[in-house]
């Protein structure tokens, strides 16, 4: 699993993850491979950063999936821009990239099986399996370590001068005591558009 953290504090936003892969009792270390979880979206209207935590699998069909759609296609500037591209995402998952949309027999709609953090210039996003979309207003975390990484940011809140800061403070707990989460830690910023008076 992962340990990765968004963050929006300062005028500043802020996306890191762990750089670890797990295959069962298996560790794939930054040392034999490079693992990022965090996927740079360069957008119509600017770059957006893209992290995911589950399966290995995601990071390849998710980037694949995503240049498939025309880029004025691809919005992540809101919560209903982010539904509405994911949206438009899932026929390709399925169709292109056969997806198993099944998670449960009760399940209300298809999943898409994905548990996503955004990060951009106006704001910080999480959207999870069946499309339900997120503006988290501090910080937030996703993945096994997300417990630990919560809880040191937290704490370190209201001393902490930047995002970047605080989600330092985050994935480096999540590496501390997630057993599938290690460092070296992958960390990307952005400056926040300035509100419209």
């Amino acid at each position: 699993m992962t340990t990765l953290v968004i963050v929006k504090k300062a005028g500043q936003v802020a996306i890191a993850a762990d750089t670890l892969v797990t295959f069962g009792d298996t560790r794939l270390g930054s040392r034999f491979e490079t693992n990022s979880k965090i996927l740079r979206l360069d957008t119509p209207q600017g770059v957006s950063y893209v992290g995911m935590a589950g399966s290995v699998a995601h990071f390849p069909v998710l980037r694949k999936a995503m240049s498939s759609l025309p880029p004025e296609q691809v919005l992540l500037g809101s919560k209903d821009e982010i539904f509405d591209t994911f949206t438009r995402l899932h026929p390709v998952l399925k169709d292109q990239f056969y997806l198993q949309t099944k998670e449960d027999d009760n399940d209300p709609y298809e999943s898409s099986q994905f548990s996503v953090v955004i990060a951009n210039h106006t704001g910080i996003y999480g959207l999870y399996s069946y499309r339900e979309i997120f503006e988290f207003k501090q910080f937030w975390g996703i993945g096994s370590g997300r417990s630990f990484g919560l809880g040191a940011m937290h704490a370190c809140w209201d001393k902490a001068k930047s995002a970047r800061e605080v989600a330092l403070a985050g994935v480096t707990a999540g590496c501390e005591f997630d057993k599938n989460s290690a460092l070296p830690i992958e960390l990307y910023t952005l400056k926040m558009k300035a509100p419209h008076l």
